[in-house]
């Protein structure tokens, strides 16, 4: 079965290159979801005419802004202006559905008084644990990035497929565990050179690329300095709207 997978943010949290926050959207047969959902998120759905109520579910790999802070908006939205009608899913680390509200405040003050429409249901996923999220198969692994953000790298099976994702994170022992016989990973690449501590970059990938047993890899979230080489180096590199099929 087809499923093709658009990257509607392929940025960093800063807007390195004038790309937006992560947010990589999943259309399988039956669904649509979301792998993160940065604060410019909306921004970009919009810039590719992609109406946010056709999503289905959201899938969080940690609680930093720019990988999560568009869910308010999306929310608000949905509430407000949208109309939704439908279920969503939220699913992410441990202490999603504690601290959604806590966010959704802190950006939205105000909002804990407004009750949808339509059923949210907001999931706790532990690590090294098949979880069933609607008609997806999601496992997570722990991942090395700010402890405060509950980090994880995220494995998701859907009609027949597997695609996963590093998440922020620095080499871990579960990645090629994460990325075996994935019929796509994608993979954070931060820097070209400069190590940066919680984050995964290019000598750190080259290093262990034989143990990705991955049939396609597309690298992501890149810091200027990493931007300036793709042009030149052999690997897949993701943009803004790129879309693979899978």
């Amino acid at each position: 079965m087809s499923v093709k997978v658009t990257f509607v943010g392929s940025g960093d949290a800063f807007g390195s290159g004038g790309r937006f926050n992560t947010c990589i959207l999943v259309d399988a047969p039956g669904i649509r979801f979301a792998i993160d959902f940065g604060a410019s998120s909306l921004i970009a759905l919009k810039a590719l005419e992609i109406p946010h109520n056709s999503i289905d579910a959201v899938l969080l790999t940690h609680i930093h802004g720019d990988h999560c802070a568009g869910l308010p908006f999306m929310l608000m939205d949905a509430m407000l202006g949208a109309k939704r009608q439908t279920p969503l899913t939220i699913a992410g680390p441990r202490e999603t559905a504690a601290r959604l509200p806590q966010i959704q405040e802190a950006l939205m003050p105000g909002m804990h008084v407004m009750t949808p429409k339509f059923e949210v249901d907001v999931i706790d996923m532990e690590v090294l644990t098949a979880h069933r999220i609607r008609d997806l198969t999601v496992t997570t692994y722990p991942a090395v990035h700010t402890a405060e953000t509950n980090p994880t790298s995220l494995r998701v099976e859907v009609a027949g497929k597997v695609i996963a994702y590093t998440g922020d994170s620095e080499w871990t022992e579960h990645m090629p565990a994460l990325a075996r016989g994935a019929d796509l990973l994608i993979a954070e690449c931060y820097f070209y050179r400069k190590p940066v501590r919680f984050h995964l970059n290019y000598p750190d990938l080259k290093a262990h690329w034989d143990e990705l047993d991955a049939r396609r890899i597309v690298l992501t979230h890149m810091s200027p300095e990493m931007l300036a080489q793709t042009d030149r180096l052999p690997e897949e590199f993701a943009f803004d709207g790129m879309v693979v099929d899978v």
